[in-house]
């Protein structure tokens, strides 16, 4: 903990057990103590030459010759010595080559190895302290009273010290949605083109067809003003429409990308960029997704193309192309070594991202017709997929394109599906229709269970929390609806 503190800081702490011991050991010469001390500690550089050349004194009065040229010519404080007081490292190498020892060349006069010793453990005295019992605990106690005073954590709240964000409690039962309990209202030209929930359940975030990038409560379904840059209006945007949007694994990074093809990603909790790629596409971006460890970002395109960009080097690391058409969703298995795409030419391909090479391509429609698909994602717990057409019919599939169970409607016309998710724990289906209807389906049965019309002009999209029975639905008609059993 001491040392990831001190290299995410830039501040050396240098704590010892205790000053009285570590002063003793250098008093009386208990150097292997010194060392390994001083291995966890950042001490000015003369300080350490002073020690290291201490040190290799009374090896040489010991005749442990190779040990002290070995220490002379290896330790990065010599080193420094050498390039910075050349005279002062030829006499020690001088010292080290002479058959007898003589402690009046050794030292200086007036000078000896004990008021040596003791100028130097005066000296490290000034640079090494001890840390009281608890200091960690009590640091993180007074980080959390601070964030209670910004309202960042309601009273009483639990607080996940190693995620770093208050303990979410999932819903124990997988129940669907049937009533919708707030509604997030956009400017009459506006409306939310995607929108999603961050892995740890604390934010929504919706990106809308005026290039704003904004961060919700879902809890009460109002702008989040605990974030800084939000409450004064320095929102979050792009010069266009915002067409599609992605979290890290971590819920810190927000990727978002728009109808120019740009993709920004953003420091959600300071709104800070923190990375751009200003040509990713040629055409607008449909969707994104971050690999496992967040150091990929894959963007798909109405280009027909899948790119993968690394967010260290802000540079397109491989392309992807077999689509006919455009590209409308993509998204990793669970395990993150394939990647599966869909797209308006009617094919689901599966891809290794490592090598961009296509591994599989499938039509599920049973007549392999050209119907433009809307969405895949993978099923929780299973290594299915579900790919949701532009039908009434959705199918849940092997990632080798075997068709394992078809779910429809039965609506023959003016019920197509625009889109579709999957429950948190992979019990219910919800496909949002062109009849403004979302239908909830049980996956396991394939049974229709439940209809509610959603809104009032052509639904866009759908999005699931990740701990609670919410669903978050977005539509033309200027509304993101918040939707509870």
């Amino acid at each position: 903990s001491l040392k990831t503190l001190q290299q995410e800081s830039q501040v050396a702490l240098n704590t010892v057990e205790s000053v009285e011991v570590f002063l003793t050991d250098v008093q009386t010469g208990n150097w292997d103590a010194v060392l390994q001390a001083c291995q966890s500690l950042q001490l000015p550089v003369a300080k350490l030459m002073a020690v290291h050349e201490q040190i290799i004194l009374e090896l040489l009065e010991l005749r442990e010759v190779d040990v002290a040229r070995a220490m002379l010519r290896q330790t990065e404080a010599m080193q420094a010595m050498k390039q910075e007081q050349p005279e002062r490292y030829m006499r020690l190498e001088s010292l080290c080559s002479r058959p007898i020892w003589d402690s009046r060349e050794a030292y200086d006069p007036g000078s000896s190895k004990e008021t040596r010793r003791t100028e130097i453990a005066k000296s490290l005295s000034t640079e090494v302290t001890v840390v009281p019992p608890s200091r960690l605990l009590v640091l993180i106690g007074q980080a959390l009273k601070w964030q209670q005073h910004q309202g960042l954590l309601p009273p009483g709240t639990q607080f996940d010290v190693f995620r770093g964000t208050a303990a979410a409690k999932p819903d124990e039962n997988d129940e669907f949605p049937t009533k919708s309990t707030h509604q997030i209202k956009f400017g009459k030209k506006s409306h939310a083109e995607c929108a999603a929930f961050s892995p740890d359940g604390q934010y929504l975030v919706s990106g809308s067809i005026d290039g704003f990038v904004e961060v919700w409560d879902h809890e009460t379904g109002k702008l989040r003003k605990d974030l800084k840059y939000q409450a004064n209006e320095d929102l979050m945007m792009h010069e266009e429409a915002v067409l599609s949007l992605a979290w890290s694994k971590d819920s810190e990074l927000l990727a978002t990308a728009d109808q120019g093809g740009k993709i920004k990603v953003w420091k959600v909790r300071s709104g800070q960029c923190a990375r751009r790629f200003d040509k990713a596409h040629s055409q607008g971006i449909t969707c994104l997704c971050f690999s496992r460890d967040s150091t990929q970002l894959c963007s798909a395109s109405y280009d027909a193309s899948m790119r993968m960009h690394g967010l260290k080097s802000g540079k397109m690391l491989k392309e992807m192309r077999g689509h006919s058409s455009y590209i409308n969703h993509c998204t990793y298995t669970a395990d993150g070594l394939r990647l599966v795409s869909s797209g308006s030419d009617g094919w689901v391909k599966v891809w290794d991202p490592k090598t961009a090479e296509n591994l599989h391509s499938f039509r599920p429609n049973p007549a392999g017709s050209e119907i433009p698909i809307n969405c895949c994602c993978m099923l929780p717990k299973s290594d299915h997929i579900l790919v949701c057409d532009r039908s009434s019919n959705t199918y849940i599939m092997t990632l080798h394109g075997q068709v394992v169970k078809t779910i429809s409607s039965g609506k023959k016309q003016g019920g197509d599906f625009l889109s579709a998710c999957v429950s948190r724990m992979g019990n219910w289906l919800y496909c949002l229709a062109e009849d403004q209807m979302m239908y909830v389906f049980s996956i396991r049965e394939g049974k229709l269970e439940h209809i509610v019309r959603v809104h009032e002009k052509e639904p866009i999209g759908l999005c699931q929390h990740p701990h609670r029975n919410l669903l978050a639905s977005f539509a033309d008609d200027c509304s993101l609806k918040l939707w509870r059993p």
